[in-house]
């Protein structure tokens, strides 16, 4: 398996360089070369363990990985780190399936990637005969700084810097980032929003001189944001995980089609949903679900892809994006492979901030159909299903849940559906502990809305949470989003 880039499709790499670089030369995303398809039955899926799985699906995109170095990645990444045996969990709450993918180390789905992502990237340099350090240089709008940050703290050979929104963050999202040890870890604040942090990475994986002077230091750039194949291919794997679950509940037929709706930002959770579906998994719609920034739902609708709006902080920060860079690798399928008419989009959109498709590319989209939630609306459903199901969710999860069911009511599509929920109510106590009382808590202490929410959810205290209570504070550098690179020579001594 050979991996192209969406611009340029003469760049062709393996698996291992693929994710060593993490991004193309040419701004591009890596991409199958083809598409794999499952080698093992659904059936014979359904009896087998979470690392089991994640092998089948994983060795059809890794495949200059050895059984031996995908098995030692894979066993050190799902393991008691997890707080639950499965690794994922699914709860049937308001006629729906929850994928509950929050039970790791960050209370987060990111955990479900990054946890096996360093195994991956070390085991690469290895193959490659890489003697630089490996410097992750991440933008995050919440979560995948953190579990980033937990997954490769004191690894040998990496040194990991991650930028984040100062504002545009929870606050126990900012606390877990800002109390992250670590002697490789720096954790830089921006005055901006998340699509200025990422503007500004991709800008510095593409900056010649600076590739030069990291080379003169023995460094070279990786990346742990979703552009990153090794995140992408470990996500596809609890989409099988689940389906093969709920075979073995009885709850589904084998071939029986399911929908599966994501909460959607950077687009990376819901193409691993589009990718499950291309290598076998009978899914009829992929459900893109938005919050106020509603730019997806606006393109699945019109075919146009505008960023030029107002960028609005919501309840579900972690959504808060305008420029979804995934949606690169579904542009590119969707074009026929074409990497040259990908190119010519991705610059219509740094130059004009926006691109339409053809009625072609449409039609090879059609799996995919979009909903939105404001925040009332996310209120409103974390509300319902809390007093109906006694099931308590937070708020990305809630867009999910809310257009899911938005989206039944309208259609009438009764197929079973299963809901990504991207993270642990405890990550957002203040909107969620708001939605259930129907209150607002602007003054409360963080602290004292965790413990509200535990008395009224009965969820464990996450050992995450824990954590945080009494941490000291290790990182507090904040700077302008136009002095990124000066803070990265900084850390880096170039």
């Amino acid at each position: 398996m050979k991996y192209l880039s969406t611009r340029n499709s003469k760049i062709k790499v393996e698996a291992s360089e693929a994710v060593l670089k993490g991004l193309s030369e040419d701004g591009g995303l890596f991409v199958p070369e083809t598409m794999p398809v499952l080698k093992k039955s659904l059936k014979e899926l359904s009896s087998m363990t979470y690392r089991e799985v994640a092998y089948e699906v994983m060795s059809l995109f890794l495949t200059d990985y050895t059984k031996e170095e995908l098995t030692a990645c894979i066993d050190a990444a799902y393991d008691e780190k997890f707080e639950v045996p499965d690794i994922a969990d699914l709860h049937k709450a308001n006629g729906a399936w929850f994928l509950e993918l929050w039970h790791g180390k960050t209370i987060a789905f990111k955990d479900m990637a990054l946890s096996i992502l360093p195994h991956l990237l070390t085991t690469a340099a290895r193959k490659n005969n890489i003697k630089d350090e490996i410097v992750i240089l991440t933008a995050t709008s919440g979560d995948t700084g953190k579990a980033a940050l937990a997954g490769f703290a004191d690894v040998p050979g990496t040194r990991i810097i991650v930028f984040y929104p100062k504002d545009g963050v929870s606050r126990v999202q900012e606390l877990q980032m800002v109390t992250q040890k670590g002697k490789n870890t720096k954790v830089i604040a921006i005055k901006g929003n998340f699509d200025d942090a990422q503007n500004g990475v991709k800008e510095m994986f593409n900056d010649k001189e600076l590739a030069k002077k990291l080379s003169d230091k023995g460094l070279r750039f990786s990346s742990a944001n979703s552009i990153n194949i090794g995140r992408l291919v470990p996500q596809v794997v609890y989409y099988v995980w689940a389906y093969a679950k709920l075979l073995a509940k009885g709850e589904l037929k084998e071939g029986e089609e399911i929908n599966i709706t994501v909460p959607t930002g950077n687009f990376g959770n819901i193409l691993a949903a589009y990718y499950a579906k291309q290598i076998g998994l009978p899914v009829n719609k992929l459900i893109c679900a938005s919050n106020d920034n509603k730019v997806l739902y606006d393109f699945f609708k019109t075919g146009t892809y505008d960023k030029n709006r107002e960028f609005i902080l919501t309840t579900s920060p972690s959504m808060d994006i305008l420029i979804s860079s995934n949606l690169e690798r579904l542009i590119y399928h969707s074009a026929g492979n074409d990497s040259d008419k990908c190119a010519e989009l991705m610059k219509e959109l740094k130059t004009t901030g926006k691109y339409t498709v053809t009625s072609e590319m449409r039609e090879r989209m059609k799996d995919f159909t979009g909903g939105f939630a404001v925040q009332s609306e996310v209120s409103e459903i974390i509300s319902k299903i809390y007093k109906n199901d006694g099931y308590t969710i937070d708020t990305h999860t809630a867009v999910g849940a809310f257009v899911a069911d938005r989206y039944k009511k309208e259609s009438g599509d009764d197929h079973l559906t299963v809901i990504a929920s991207t993270a642990s109510p405890y990550k957002f106590s203040r909107a969620v502990v708001g939605a259930i009382k129907e209150k607002e808590f602007k003054t409360e202490d963080d602290f004292a809305l965790i413990d509200m929410l535990k008395e009224l959810s009965g969820l464990p205290l996450p050992c995450a949470v824990k954590e945080i209570m009494d941490a000291q504070i290790l990182h507090d550098t904040v700077c302008e989003k136009d002095k990124m690179k000066f803070e990265v020579e900084k850390a880096l001594s170039l």
